[in-house]
Order: structure tokens, then C-alpha cells, then sequence
């Protein structure tokens, strides 16, 4: 008996290790509308990553007046840049230009997902904003939600931006997966990591985080613990009652003025 549990315990650890890509990244794939079909103002554009990958992305221009701040969009781990597009649109009223992009294998973008392979992808988007449309990085904003706080913040402790602004981040993945996956060896099964709060510790920049206080998938007090890993917090939103894919953590009032309030401060600061 006790044989055939270690047999099929290591049968589940094996099933467990290879398709845990599977349970972490669920990319909506097929084609994606125009950006123009989205948001009238948008326009499709193409990234192209180190390794030889084009991605889909569509760049929002502000509508005026123009704040001169660009906001990098790097999405959580489901769906593709439609979704995204509300909140795009919220900015771009605020006076402030943004890109949305997928991931390798979300939409009709090649590849498959893996924490080194988003990370290509936000290099990507990071070299067309600052290559391309000759955007500063001093006037440069990352934004990441949920899986894509861990992803802007590994990119910010290399090209630090103007500042941060962390959507539902979590300590590191092994954290979460512990949350939902406890039967299992998270932290010795997983292939990708994320170690968001111990890279963010290295990361000199304004970065504000916010969290929604009944967040079902990232647990609250993940979100306030990367909080106190930040070397520089420029602040803090609790947004009372609000579960993790709620509107209100997709284009809330709250949320759009976490974005704003954090250009402000930078604003002075980084202005020719």
C-alpha cells in the first residue's frame, strides 16, 4: 500500500510539473479587434522581442491635454489587450498616452508563456516606447496587474521608469500558488518564480499599490507586504470591498487616480 501512494504521489508531482504552465498563464488566443475598432484614438502597432517574436499591441495616444506621461500596461495572466482596453481608455482621458500589448501565445502572437519569455516581452515594449516613439523614461510610467506587477517590476530593477504602479501584486508566485494549490510542493515544483517583493526591494522609483480588500486570488496582505518592500511608496489604495477582477480594480475611480495622483508627484520632479 504504502508503494502505490508513493507511486501515485509522484505521479501527481510529474502531472504537477508539466502542465503547471497551464495552471499559471490562461491567454486568450485567436485574433484581437483593431485598435481602431476599440478605441476610435488607438492604432495597432508591432513589437519585436530579442528572440526573434513579433507581438501584437495597440498604442493609445492622450487626449489633450497631452501630460506628456506614457503609461506601459503589462496585463495579468488571462485574457489578451481588449480586455485591457477600459483602462486604457480611462487614462488616455486623463492626458496620458498608453500601450497595451499580449504576451508571446496570447491572441495570435506565437509562442509560449514563461517568466523569462514575458520578460523579453516587456523589453520589447519597453524598446518601442523609448527606440520607437523616442518616449523619455523619465516620462515613463509601468504599470503592472496582477502576473504583470511580478513582470514590470523585474524590468524596473534593470531600466528603472519614472515610476511604479503594482495592481493586486503578490509576495512571489510560490506564495500564491501555496494559497490555492497547498496539497502540493508549491515551492520546490515551480519553474517560474516572480519573486516580486525581493526584486522591488532594489527598485528606487515612486511606486504606489493597489489592492482590493475581498481579493480572492492575491490575498490582501501579499499586496501590503510588496507595500512594505517598496524602497520609495508614494502611497497606498485600499479599494474597500473590491474582488480581483471587479470594475473597480479594471477602470475604477480609485485606481485611475492611483495612475494620476503618481504622475503628479513625479511630475516636478522629472519635467525638463
Amino acid at each position: 500500500m504504502v508503494v502505490i501512494i508513493l507511486l501515485v504521489a509522484a505521479l501527481l508531482l510529474g502531472v504537477a510539473w508539466t502542465l503547471q504552465r497551464r495552471l499559471i498563464y490562461f491567454p486568450a488566443t485567436g485574433p484581437v479587434p483593431r485598435a481602431e475598432e476599440v478605441i476610435p484614438t488607438a492604432r495597432d502597432v508591432t513589437l519585436h522581442t530579442d528572440d526573434g517574436l513579433e507581438l501584437g499591441a495597440w498604442l493609445v495616444p492622450a487626449v489633450q491635454p497631452d501630460r506628456g506621461v506614457t503609461v506601459l500596461v503589462a496585463n495579468g495572466n488571462a485574457g489578451n489587450r481588449a480586455a485591457r482596453a477600459p483602462l486604457a481608455r480611462a487614462l488616455a482621458e486623463e492626458g496620458l498616452s498608453v500601450l497595451l500589448f499580449d504576451y508571446r501565445g496570447y491572441g495570435v502572437n506565437k509562442g509560449n508563456p514563461s517568466e523569462a519569455g514575458l520578460a523579453r516581452d516587456i523589453r520589447a515594449a519597453r524598446t518601442f516606447l523609448v527606440e520607437v516613439m523616442d518616449v523619455s523614461p523619465t516620462r515613463l510610467v509601468y504599470f503592472g496587474e496582477s502576473l504583470g506587477a511580478g513582470v514590470v517590476t523585474e524590468l524596473a530593477a534593470e531600466h528603472p521608469p519614472a515610476g511604479l504602479v503594482l495592481r493586486s501584486p503578490f509576495v512571489d508566485l510560490a506564495s500564491v500558488g501555496e494559497v490555492h494549490y497547498g496539497v502540493l510542493p508549491v515551492r520546490w515544483l515551480l519553474r517560474d518564480t516572480y519573486p516580486l517583493a525581493d526584486q522591488l526591494a532594489g527598485v528606487k522609483v515612486p511606486v504606489v499599490v493597489v489592492y482590493g480588500t475581498e481579493d480572492s486570488v492575491i490575498p490582501p496582505d501579499q499586496s501590503r507586504a510588496v507595500a512594505s518592500a517598496a524602497p520609495v511608496l508614494a502611497g497606498v489604495v485600499e479599494v474597500v470591498g473590491a474582488d480581483h477582477n471587479d470594475p473597480e480594480l479594471v477602470d475604477g475611480s480609485q485606481l485611475i487616480d492611483a495612475v494620476v495622483d503618481l504622475t503628479e508627484q513625479i511630475d516636478g520632479e522629472f519635467r525638463p
